[in-house]
Parts: C-alpha cells; structure tokens; sequence
C-alpha cells in the first residue's frame, strides 16, 4: 500500500483527517484511510483495508449510502476518460457475486486516473 501514501496530496482531494471526520463511526478499529478523491459531493476512499463508495444523494446531501468493497472481490474495473464532446468519464467496477458492474459518472475535472491507479495498486 506504499504506492497509495505516495498518491496523498498528489491528485486526492481530502486528507485522511477530513474522511475521517466525513466516515465517523463508520470505519473500523484501526482502519487508515490511504487516499480520497471527491467527486462532486461522492466520495471513494481508500482505506487499508477496503473501497468505500460514499453517495450522498438529494438535495441537502443527508441522505448517504455507503457502498463497501473488499479489495479481494474486485474482479476487474474500466476507465472511460472524457473526450471532447463528452465531458464524462465513467468508472466501472466488476465485483464477484454481483452480475452488473458497480458504475460511476465521473465529471471532467475528476481526477481518473488517480482512481484508476489507486484501485489497481489495491489489487494483489
């Protein structure tokens, strides 16, 4: 996990303290968050341990759906990246035991190849 200390401050939009605060009582025991990226309102953390998926949804943001990924069930992902008429990008992550990818819309300024890095430093 060395490669996901290095990413800290290179491309992650919230240090470890401020997910820390956004995830209380959310993350376990010991659990270090390694690198966070924002997008919009979401977020993906990384931890030592997991990819936690955080969905903050309507129009206050209180309601949160956290979506945990063990880093072992992680098959395969793809990375879309924005073209020029396409201001998205997309990230699809395939997980054992469900049938459909996990997908995310991912806005240009997203940084997606941090995200792409982080989830394939995370495969072992």
């Amino acid at each position: 996990m060395g490669f996901l200390d290095g990413l800290l401050g290179h491309g992650s939009d919230l240090g470890p303290r401020e997910v820390d605060e956004q995830l209380a009582g959310f993350l376990v025991e010991g659990e270090a968050v390694r690198v966070a990226f924002k997008v919009i309102r979401d977020l993906f953390v990384f931890t030592d341990r997991r990819l936690i998926l955080v969905d903050r949804q309507g129009l206050t943001g209180r309601k949160v759906s956290y979506l945990t990924v063990p880093y072992r069930a992680i098959t395969s992902f793809s990375v879309e990246t924005a073209g020029t008429f396409d201001l998205d990008s997309e990230l699809k992550i395939w997980v054992s035991g469900r049938p459909d990818p996990i997908e995310r819309t991912l806005g240009r300024g997203a940084n997606v190849l941090g995200i792409q890095q982080a989830i394939a430093a995370s495969l072992k």
